[in-house]
């Protein structure tokens, strides 16, 4: 909030009082707190006096999915965060740099976001920045805490504007974290929320080339969510160029087999229709002789006859809805 350090400090001390003290009585609060958090377990359990602000405001389901209707899954809460509340949850993490406070305040702001009111509050609070700084903490969890709340803050679209300036930083922990880890799949899930829209897709266009990399390599979960951030790209004709003309490994051609799990392999042929429709809309600029023998364009158009021959065989795939997009494909070819 460009506060100096010892003004942060002080009004961590002023404002982020309650809050703190919520964290302490959770981490080493005494055993009578921790009963009574577990006695109440279930979302639905309505929040006693005993429960702390963090303890209660947790409740709230974290929303991560674009396609979720974050605000119906969170009616039946009997707590909601006012502006206050949310203030002082701000200035506790820029008051403080320990990961179980920072990681506990993150869920609490994550989970207010899954309302659209505390979505603008904590964005009027100059929350965005501040979550956003914490990109850089070097704790996994305070991270991955961290991108889960920009991830629902960004189903705003004022909120994006202000979440673009984060983007490197976000594409160098997604592609830096460890393989198929919890923060690379935050970020990707980010990423998906940031690329919905074709305004910001061109600030992630360096990147390209490494989600290709995990598309490859990732497990299931990771190749879907990848898949994900693609498939918007890909819907773009603007971004054809930046995506046939990246570096590709080989082994991407194995995605088209009639074993690979139905929702990649569906999302892998969408991915080459949307291609498809981008390089007919602008034929003449595309030829292979402006590709490097190791792009996207080359692996799927190139002189290798692997690519349509794998695309044959899934003509007669058990699925029809893979029947159908392989057709498409192929009409197009």
């Amino acid at each position: 909030m460009g506060r100096s350090r010892e003004a942060g400090w002080v009004a961590g001390l002023v404002l982020g009082a309650g809050a703190c003290y919520c964290v302490y009585r959770l981490a080493w609060g005494r055993e009578k707190s921790r009963k009574t958090a577990t006695a109440c377990e279930s979302p639905g359990c309505p929040a006693g006096p005993e429960l702390t602000l963090l303890q209660r405001a947790s409740r709230l389901p974290v929303v991560s999915s674009p396609s979720s209707s974050a605000e119906d899954n969170c009616t039946k809460s009997s707590t909601i965060l006012d502006a206050q509340h949310l203030k002082k949850l701000i200035c506790l993490l820029e008051s403080t740099e320990e990961p179980l406070m920072r990681e506990r305040a993150l869920i609490t702001l994550g989970n207010s976001a899954a309302f659209s009111i505390n979505q603008d509050i904590i964005r009027n609070l100059d929350g965005l920045s501040v979550i956003g700084n914490i990109l850089k903490d070097p704790n996994p969890k305070v991270k991955e805490k961290a991108l889960n709340a920009l991830n629902n803050l960004s189903m705003n679209v004022q909120n994006q504007r202000e979440i673009k300036v984060h983007i490197s930083q976000i594409c160098e922990e997604t592609i830096s974290s460890p393989l198929n880890s919890d923060v690379q799949l935050a970020g990707l899930r980010l990423l998906t929320n940031m690329t919905v829209t074709n305004d910001y897709q061109h600030l992630i266009a360096n990147s390209i080339s490494d989600l290709f990399n995990l598309l490859s390599v990732g497990n299931e979960n990771t190749k879907i969510q990848t898949l994900k951030v693609l498939l918007n790209l890909s819907a773009n004709p603007a971004m054809a160029r930046e995506l046939l003309s990246v570096q590709v490994p080989s082994s991407l051609i194995s995605l088209f087999v009639g074993n690979m799990e139905i929702e990649i392999l569906l999302r892998v042929l969408t991915l080459f229709l949307n291609l498809n429709y981008s390089i007919k809309q602008k034929e003449n600029e595309f030829a292979q002789d402006q590709f490097d023998n190791d792009s996207l364009f080359c692996l799927l158009y190139g002189e290798s006859t692997e690519c349509t021959e794998k695309l044959l065989s899934l003509l007669y795939h058990h699925d029809v809805q893979v029947r159908e997009k392989v057709a498409k494909i192929i009409t197009m070819l």
